[in-house]
């Protein structure tokens, strides 16, 4: 017998593999059109989830940012028809407290609805209720969503200084030490940190301070600026 080529036996291989392949979809056509429109319509669920998250998170956005124009809309006549304006401060007030509100019992666990919160806490500290505010600043500080967190850490840190709760504090801004994020970097946190301790601790503060004072402008200056209100040795 002649020997076959290398070239021969794979194309024997191929045309043997194409049969068998052939005779199975024959043998088994209704049960692969059946599975085959099975994975069709699964793809197309996942088509129509995909947009409809997508649509989902565009609603969300619109929302907030209906809030915030509400939260920021000027006090007064601004005599422009796309800027009104409120009244009283207290009104505007009301109205953006039932934006955001709105907002994160619709959404409360999307990144809109932790902004929202965020906000909702601030807003509770600037008009004295610490209670709420705390509430509202914790449940974003746990939430685990790190940009947002870190925002509500330093508010909440903010909060407990006022309180003369210097421990607690301090907790959460070494904790954006350890941890920083892309809205509150290391430097940041650190000179909250002096800034917070600068009364009790001087010393310590001065040595969290100072090598800070070669870094980038802004964080050289705003060390600078609580290094000087430290005592002088």
């Amino acid at each position: 017998m002649d020997r076959i080529s290398r070239k021969e036996l794979k194309t024997d291989k191929f045309v043997a593999e194409v049969s068998e392949t052939v005779e199975f979809f024959q043998a088994h056509r209704r049960q692969i059109m059946r599975y085959g429109s099975v994975v069709l319509a699964v793809l197309v669920l996942l088509a129509a989830f995909g947009w409809y998250r997508r649509h989902q998170r565009t609603v969300r956005q619109e929302a907030l940012n209906a809030a915030l124009a509400i939260y920021n809309a000027p006090v007064g006549q601004t005599g422009n028809p796309f800027l009104p304006g409120y009244p009283s401060e207290e009104e505007r007030n009301k109205a953006a407290l039932k934006a955001f509100s709105d907002l994160v019992a619709r959404y409360p666990r999307s990144d809109e609805g932790l902004i929202a919160t965020y906000y909702l806490g601030t807003m509770a500290a600037d008009r004295g209720d610490l209670a709420e505010a705390e509430k509202h600043l914790r449940q974003v500080a746990e939430s685990g969503a790190g940009n947002y967190a870190s925002l509500a850490k330093v508010a909440l840190a903010d909060l407990y200084r006022s309180q003369g709760k210097i421990a607690e504090g301090e907790k959460l801004l070494r904790s954006l030490i350890e941890k920083p994020t892309d809205f509150v970097s290391r430097e940041h946190a650190t000179i909250l940190l002096a800034e917070l301790i600068k009364e009790s601790r001087p010393e310590e503060a001065r040595k969290l301070l100072e090598p800070l004072r070669t870094e980038r402008s802004v964080i050289s200056r705003h060390s600078l600026s609580v290094l000087a209100e430290l005592p002088q040795k």
